[in-house]
């Protein structure tokens, strides 16, 4: 009975969360290799790592089911950190993709407009990280495109701007940002490696986003404790001694 008591005396374990917010790049990031497995892998027995990437989405949708993931709540409850990774579809052209397609305007206004709401849920500008669109492979992609049965839909020229503007807004925020745009296209180098179909990422593609991800989260998460106590160090005549505490080991 005195066990029994003493367990149910334990305080609940708040387990801090880093969300992950964004497209079919952000969804398919937990398959074998993704940057987002990797974060989660980092990230064991200190936070967990959500995925909420909705493949196919643009930022006028974002902006309509953020809240729907994200309420105001406790401060216990707030994400540590967040990435916004979208512009891959917003950046469709609007001839040959209307439905993705979002004006740069309208883009950077979405963007606003969900880096606001974080903040008025409790989320400040330093938890976030806006993550601009990878480039596109154009030749790769219009094989793609040519198998779907509809022309090339996207220009690498086009994701820059959109790329560009979501820099824009992270500086006008205050928010970390991440440039692969730039960073997979530096000197020049050929970046169609770290693309699987033109658009979404290799497994490459998938270690060089969390390469340059992972500096930026880990700012944001390093005071966080090693929940619960290593094995070896829980006590072994009364383990509830170890167990039942604030789990900072």
């Amino acid at each position: 009975m005195a066990l029994c008591e003493a367990v149910a005396s334990g305080s609940p374990l708040v387990w801090p969360r880093v969300l992950l917010f964004g497209d079919s790049i952000t969804q398919f990031s937990f398959q074998q290799g993704g940057w987002g497995a990797s974060l989660a892998d980092m990230l064991v027995r200190k936070c967990d790592v959500l995925n909420r990437g909705f493949s196919g989405y643009n930022t006028r949708w974002a902006k309509i089911i953020l809240p729907r993931l994200v309420r105001k709540g406790s401060g216990l409850d707030s994400p540590v950190a967040v990435t916004i990774f979208f512009g891959a579809n917003d950046s469709a052209l609007k001839d040959e993709n209307p439905k993705q397609h979002v004006p740069l305007e309208e883009f950077v206004a979405n963007l606003r407009s969900m880096v606001r709401y974080l903040r008025s849920v409790d989320v400040p500008e330093g938890r976030l990280i806006l993550i601009t669109p990878p480039p596109l492979c154009e030749a790769a992609w219009a094989q793609e495109c040519l198998q779907q049965g509809c022309k090339l839909n996207r220009l690498n020229s086009v994701v820059g701007e959109y790329a560009r503007a979501c820099l824009q807004v992270a500086q006008d925020c205050g928010a970390d940002a991440l440039d692969l745009w730039t960073l997979m296209q530096k000197d020049g180098q050929d970046f169609s490696s770290y693309l699987s179909d033109g658009l979404h990422l290799s497994p490459k593609g998938n270690e060089f986003v969390f390469s340059h991800l992972w500096p930026l989260i880990e700012k944001k998460v390093s005071s966080l404790p090693f929940l619960l106590p290593y094995w070896r160090d829980i006590a072994e005549a009364r383990p509830e001694l170890s167990l039942l505490g604030d789990g900072d080991h």
